[in-house]
């Protein structure tokens, strides 16, 4: 069986990278998640380096414990840190980021290398691929037994 990899996934996916500025507003944010249809942007300073994520759950979960009008938050305000984010490299394996994704409650990755960020997948992105391997694994054993090996 193949071990997919983290780059396998990277390489499926839109080149497309979807950021927003520690300082926007958290309604901009919501919005251009909606608008775009993902679940999480990574944020970014004003020289554009990568200071954390938000994600809709960083955004629901710290919304109520802050007590604050949403209107008036920053992103900085319910964003997850850099320094407290999980990330993964091009080289870790798909199950490996399906057991972190599951053990920490989490739906998003960043993907690291080098120390340079390089890309982000979901949860949604592994579960394709495992889907994936095993239609694979099935119809190779389907042609094993049929004798079209």
């Amino acid at each position: 069986m193949i071990t997919r990899r983290v780059k396998d996934l990277l390489k499926a996916k839109k080149k497309e990278v979807f950021t927003i500025e520690q300082d926007a507003a958290v309604n901009d944010a919501l919005k251009l998640m909606a608008e775009k249809e993902i679940g999480a942007l990574m944020v970014v300073d004003k020289k554009g380096e990568v200071v954390g994520i938000i994600s809709e759950r960083d955004y629901v979960r710290k919304i109520v414990a802050l007590n604050k009008p949403a209107g008036k938050m920053k992103v900085k305000d319910v964003m997850t840190p850099a320094d407290k984010m999980y990330r993964v490299s091009p080289d870790t394996s798909v199950e490996e980021c399906m057991i972190l994704m599951t053990g920490k409650h989490i739906r998003h990755l960043p993907v690291y290398e080098g120390g340079k960020y390089v890309g982000l997948i979901s949860i949604g992105d592994a579960v394709k691929s495992v889907i994936s391997e095993q239609e694979l694994l099935i119809e190779q054993l389907s042609n094993y037994i049929a004798g079209r090996v």
